[in-house]
């Protein structure tokens, strides 16, 4: 039987059409979900996910006089603990970020972009070079692991000329990194001019901060220095190849304003923490704590030329309740609910809404990503059968997962189906890349080739000893998510004669370190979390070298990352080759894209779907987007615009 579902929106003081306390009733249509299933012969059922009957009341401000006043209001549920650039890692943080500092570089589309510098330094146009340097014993370098470490006979590094050698006293000569920056003529929010010096005051103040940000490359880094009023060098330490080298560059901080203060005290410091000076779009205005920052128009920004920013003022309200949140937003009280305040949940009133007009919605892909690891080598002597040692029972297992039922119905269809350890809209992704269908058929002739059949006719395969095909699930407790992915997983595979135990455990134990872990000590058979992915393709989480295990055995410790145990030496050779090139050059982009495919024919996880941002606007808000890369979606404030 069809349903129709409705949403009745009632405005009791009269929003845009309609007059002063008159009640407006909106249909929202149907929100139907299908599931695609090759088979033809089996019956498909559309999935309904119903919004009501629901009532959203809403208590809407009259409609004010057209002013050419714009004032923009966001809508956030937590509010920063600090504005100080090396003080805090909250979202909310680097909303307001945006608004007081210029971007020097934004991230969208797994890509770097200029903003506030002048280009994206890169090997190709020589503002940034890779030259080999001698180094001698005492000097501090990076080994081939990564670490900082002053040069000593018995150190591992890898040469200039990519060999991996062991210093024994003798000449050597390491690849080292140079970097030139450019800034653009940015101005501070009290007339001062933005020079590079404030940069490189920037880079004192994270080095005397105890702060996370930055730590690898501050410890990596042998000179950061201005060359010019505008002009900036970055050289690192011998033997670093930072493949985002053109990233290495620091936000502004005025060294004029703040360099009165001691700088291990500079987070304690109003003019650090609360009101600091401004050379973005925007300036604070007044910060009412648990309340709002409200934020106005810097008229020393340097692009003011331009016309922007485009807003007059912007309004940040803190909502810690954020359960009524789409009231505020379809009144007008909200004119932006950002990521921190909407969940999965509401994506279908969302997305019906925004086919009424009455709000748009930014739904994208995150850069999480859900996946089913396999225990491929476990550690000896844990009793296990080893299920997942073929490829071909993998693959099966992939063909017997339907990804495209659990984005359905558990996200409305609105996530990606992952194919590897980055997502389709990467640039590195190969468009060749295996992309394995839904196909239970093939699942089950692929287990009967490497000889699992259902032996008794119970509805279980056995290995050929007879070791039933039941394997427990390990994910972990407190997702709302995760148990209902294992369920439809547990479901799918009795269609391949797998049965699947469900196994919830507390964070905390599933991802311990050390040989008592299930996960990292390597005691599983199939476990699904979750990993990052990023603008550089992590092939590191799956080389051979990060397999958990006693240093003594050979392995990389408890602490790998590589907990399937998989070993395959063409995706090892092709992920070193990777990680000693650098963006612009050939071999980074072969390499990785040849670990990639390597990765999705093999299938030591099966990648199911990235995590979702969400946010939404109301139709007024111009040149919103959310972008999956870039963390906030608040990036490009200087732009956006309200109607």
């Amino acid at each position: 039987m069809c349903k129709k579902w409705w949403v009745l929106i009632i405005i009791l003081l009269g929003v845009g059409c309609g007059q002063p306390g008159e009640i407006i009733e909106v249909e929202l249509t149907r929100f139907e979900v299908k599931t695609a299933v090759p088979d033809p012969t089996v019956t498909n059922t559309p999935e309904y996910f119903p919004i009501g009957p629901k009532i959203i009341r809403v208590t809407a401000t009259p409609t004010p006089t057209p002013s050419l006043f714009k004032n923009l209001i966001v809508c956030e549920a937590q509010e920063p603990d600090s504005l100080y650039l090396y003080n805090s890692t909250m979202l909310a943080t680097e909303n307001v970020h945006h608004a007081i500092y210029e971007n020097l570089y934004t991230n969208l589309g797994f890509e770097y972009q200029p903003q506030g510098l002048e280009k994206m330094p890169s090997l190709a146009d020589g503002d940034a070079r890779l030259q080999p340097v001698e180094v001698v014993a005492g000097d501090l370098v990076v080994d081939a692991n990564g670490d900082v470490v002053p040069l000593a006979n018995g150190v591992t590094i890898i040469t200039a000329n990519g060999q991996r050698t062991t210093f024994d006293g003798s000449p050597l000569t390491l690849p080292q990194l140079t970097v030139d920056f450019t800034l653009k003529p940015m101005v501070w929010s009290d007339g001062t001019a933005v020079t590079a010096d404030d940069s490189v005051y920037s880079f004192e103040l994270n080095q005397a901060a105890d702060s996370v940000k930055n730590q690898e490359v501050l410890a990596k880094t042998a000179v950061y220095e201005a060359t010019g009023e505008l002009t900036l060098r970055w050289v690192g330490l011998p033997g670093f190849l930072d493949q985002t080298y053109f990233l290495n560059v620091w936000t502004p901080l005025p060294r004029h304003h703040l360099g009165q203060f001691a700088p291990e005290s500079m987070a304690e410091q109003p003019e650090a923490a609360q009101m600091p000076l401004s050379n973005g779009p925007f300036v604070i205005k007044e910060w009412e704590s648990g309340w709002k920052i409200t934020l106005v128009k810097n008229p020393h920004y340097y692009r003011a030329g331009e016309g922007l920013p485009l807003l007059d003022q912007v309004s940040i309200l803190y909502q810690p309740d954020t359960s009524g949140i789409i009231g505020p937003l379809l009144s007008g009280q909200c004119d932006i609910v950002t990521q921190d305040a909407l969940n999965m949940g509401l994506i279908p009133f969302l997305l019906e809404a925004e086919l009424s007009n009455l709000l748009a919605s930014q739904i994208v892909p995150g850069m999480v990503w859900e996946h089913i690891d396999f225990g491929i080598d476990g550690v000896a002597g844990n009793g296990r059968y080893p299920w997942f040692e073929d490829a071909r029972v993998r693959q099966a297992v992939m063909m017997c997962t339907n990804r495209q039922q659990m984005i359905d119905e558990l996200t409305y269809g609105t996530a990606n189906i992952f194919h590897a350890y980055v997502p389709d809209e990467h640039p590195l992704l190969p468009e060749d890349i295996k992309r394995w269908p839904y196909d239970v058929l093939a699942a089950n002739a692929l287990l009967d080739e490497v000889g699992f059949v259902d032996q008794d006719g119970d509805g279980v395969r056995e290995a050929p000893d007879g070791t039933p095909f039941t394997v427990p699930l390990l994910t972990t407790v407190g997702s709302q998510l995760r148990p209902s992915i294992s369920e439809l997983f547990a479901a799918q595979m009795r269609d391949c004669g797998i049965e699947v135990a469900l196994a919830y455990l507390p964070a905390g134990d599933m991802f311990a370190d050390g040989p008592d872990s299930p996960l990292f000590g390597r005691k599983f058979d199939l476990a699904l979390f979750a990993w990052l992915t990023g603008n550089v393709p992590t092939c590191d989480l799956y080389h051979s070298d990060q397999i958990p295990g006693p240093g003594a055995d050979g392995f990389v410790g408890w602490d790998g990352s590589n907990n399937t145990g998989w070993r395959n030496s063409a995706f090892d050779a092709a992920c070193d080759a990777a990680q000693l090139a650098l963006p612009g050059m050939p071999a980074y982009e072969t390499s990785h894209q040849e670990a990639l495919r390597i990765f999705a024919e093999e299938l030591p996880v099966i990648p199911l779907f990235s995590r979702l941002k969400i946010s939404a606007a109301r139709p007024e808000v111009k040149n919103f987007h959310l972008d999956s890369s870039q963390p906030s979606e608040l990036w490009n404030l200087y732009e956006l615009d309200i109607e």
